[in-house]
């Protein structure tokens, strides 16, 4: 499974969290904004980028989240980067850029190009697995941690963030926010469970949590068999919400899912950027309704 949602998810709750990783952050941290941009002619797509208040100092932040090794990875941020700070020139005054790795294994093997760039002190590489004690991390800092934890220690480091985010924090909404992140991370890592395992795993009720919530609202809480029909209607609704369309033979397809395959493509769904990796995980798993559903599917990172 591709964890970069996850990341985003982190980022889109608590900007502020990037600068926890890095050296001397900007003074007004806390009041950038993030958000994925495109840059055009040729058209890129970057996934992270953190930009400044308008009123504030003009650094913008260029994140990029790798879970697996890329050996073009440098070549395609720092030109993404270098192109988009380009032609936005006149709105910032300088550039950082953050790597986000889950250990040094992961990097690109021939960095000798870059070796000018990566000396910079405005290029910085995070090696999740060397950030410290999950415990004793900041409690967002701890969130991206535990998408790199073992499945035999990701319970327990579960069920002790969820405690920190009851006890840590003041503000119901972001306490919310924190407990929702350890559902769904845990969701991803054990996906082959069952709501009420995961449930009895974390010592907490799915039905309280945003992710729940939204799943029910699209009328795909686990129901009878008679109910797939209208599951399937959700699911379509929600993947046209995530793509604007989707091609007419992609939509009979899933129509057509069972109703525990409706329920695995919901949680797939997450990690799809486009219409392509929809029909990737279509013709792995609606062409045999009858095997289990599991991570060997190279289109999917499993959270281990």
């Amino acid at each position: 499974m591709k964890r970069d949602s996850i990341f985003y998810q982190l980022f889109r709750q608590s900007p502020s969290l990037l600068f926890e990783l890095i050296p001397s952050p900007p003074d007004n941290a806390a009041a950038y904004c993030f958000d994925s941009v495109s840059v055009k002619e040729p058209r890129y797509e970057i996934d992270g980028v953190f930009v400044p208040p308008e009123d504030g100092t003009g650094t913008i932040f260029f994140c990029e989240v790798q879970m697996q090794r890329d050996e073009l990875l440098c070549e395609r941020l720092f030109s993404e980067a270098f192109l988009y700070f380009y032609q936005k020139r006149a709105l910032f005054d300088d550039w950082q850029v953050v790597f986000i790795y889950p250990s040094r294994s992961i990097e690109q093997r021939n960095l000798h190009p870059y070796r000018g760039l990566l000396a910079l002190s405005q290029v910085h590489r995070v090696y999740l697995n060397e950030l410290g004690d999950i415990a004793e991390l900041p409690i967002w800092v701890s969130l991206m941690v535990l998408t790199i934890v073992s499945p035999d220690q990701a319970p327990t480091a579960a069920r002790e963030l969820l405690t920190r985010a009851k006890q840590e924090e003041n503000e119901a909404q972001t306490s919310r926010a924190i407990i929702d992140m350890v559902v769904t991370i845990i969701s991803y890592k054990f996906e082959q469970l069952s709501r009420k395992d995961v449930e009895t795993m974390l010592g907490i009720t799915l039905k309280k949590t945003r992710l729940y919530q939204e799943i029910k609202e699209e009328g795909w809480e686990e129901g009878r068999e008679e109910g797939r029909e209208e599951t399937a209607q959700g699911v379509l609704s929600l993947l046209i919400k995530r793509f604007n369309s989707i091609p007419e033979d992609v939509q009979a397809t899933v129509a057509e899912l069972p109703f525990s395959r409706l329920n695995a493509l919901m949680v797939s769904a997450l990690d799809f950027s486009s219409v392509a990796d929809l029909r990737n995980w279509l013709q792995t798993h609606a062409e045999n309704t009858d095997a289990p559903i599991n991570h060997d599917n190279p289109n999917h990172d499993e959270l281990s």
